[in-house]
């Protein structure tokens, strides 16, 4: 018969009770340690940082604050050097909370701006890593001719290549989302080309001696043995490549003299030493990549799993 403490916690002897809570607690335990590491620097930086201004503000008027004075003066300033943590949250929620998204002070409308760019900068991307790693597998001539460029563009700064790839479209009659687009592919194919070249090529050399054996012919070596080795290197390098699409689409629209995006704000920011919403703008563009990269990580977790892999992290 059960006892007492059985039926009250069933599974507590077994050591099998709430699993995924542990999981769970791994995961964020730590994400949050660092996150209140980050915003206690963050708040010490801001003091010293804004407290200059603070003292000649002071001193002009003839008078002497405290240190609590200081302190709170530093992080309530309307232009301050470095925003506390709280001054940008308010702004985040001001901005996107309290304006309608069609509003031209919506972080919302112009995060969309970005994101149109970037989603079409990453397909691009990812299609065109794609189409180079297939060649840079099976051709030597490409391995030993492309893969070299490949590498060799991305020492080039891409705040040097974005205006020149914006006046060159323009020329031609293409402005607009495109441009961008071009810029985040820019930034986004290179991981993709790396990790699907690694991919396609993991396979044991047992395992395409066998598929040689089974007189398969390379169409079928592709689908059956080496494209499915290569899903996992294939997300993996997604997740990077969304969140260079990210950046290439941020730096597109700052050549162009945008009105519109994370990059407009940025730029505006800038133009009135309005740091409050430069931080806002920064912080939006760091929640869209997360949420990108944790979009992948979901669709990576459900295909492995249907392909009988298990996703890591």
């Amino acid at each position: 018969m059960s006892s007492a403490a059985e039926i009250a916690a069933p599974g507590a002897g077994t050591g099998r009770s709430a699993p995924w809570l542990g999981r769970l607690g791994d995961r964020v335990l730590p994400v949050l340690t660092v996150v209140a590491a980050i915003v206690a620097i963050w708040y010490v930086a801001a003091v010293f940082l804004n407290a200059q201004w603070a003292e000649d503000q002071a001193r002009r008027a003839g008078v002497e604050l405290s240190t609590i004075e200081l302190v709170a003066d530093t992080w309530s300033q309307d232009k301050p050097k470095l925003p506390a943590p709280h001054q940008v949250a308010i702004e985040l929620w001001e901005t996107t909370a309290e304006k309608a998204v069609t509003s031209k002070r919506s972080l919302v409308y112009h995060s969309w701006v970005t994101l149109s760019s970037t989603l079409l900068g990453f397909l691009m991307g990812t299609a065109l890593g794609i189409a180079l790693a297939v060649g840079i597998v099976h051709n030597r001539v490409m391995d030993m001719s492309v893969m070299p460029w490949v590498i060799a563009s991305q020492t080039i700064p891409i705040l040097a290549l974005a205006p020149m790839i914006i006046v060159v479209l323009n020329a031609v009659g293409i402005s607009g989302l495109l441009p961008k687009a071009v810029i985040s592919m820019y930034l986004s194919f290179f991981p993709v080309v790396v990790g699907m070249v690694k991919g396609l090529r993991s396979p044991d050399v047992m395992l395409l001696d066998q598929m040689h054996t089974w007189n398969a012919s390379e169409s079928q070596i592709f689908w059956k043995l080496r494209l499915p080795a290569s899903a996992p290197y294939f997300f993996a390098s997604m997740k990077v490549a969304v969140a260079a699409s990210l950046v290439g689409a941020i730096v597109g629209e700052l050549p162009t003299g945008a009105v519109a995006g994370l990059g407009a704000r940025l730029l505006a920011g800038s133009y009135y030493g309005q740091t409050i919403q430069i931080w806002s703008a920064l912080i939006m563009a760091a929640i869209m990549a997360a949420l990108l990269v944790g979009l992948i990580g979901v669709l990576q977790k459900i295909v492995l799993r249907r392909m009988g892999m298990e996703a890591q992290g």
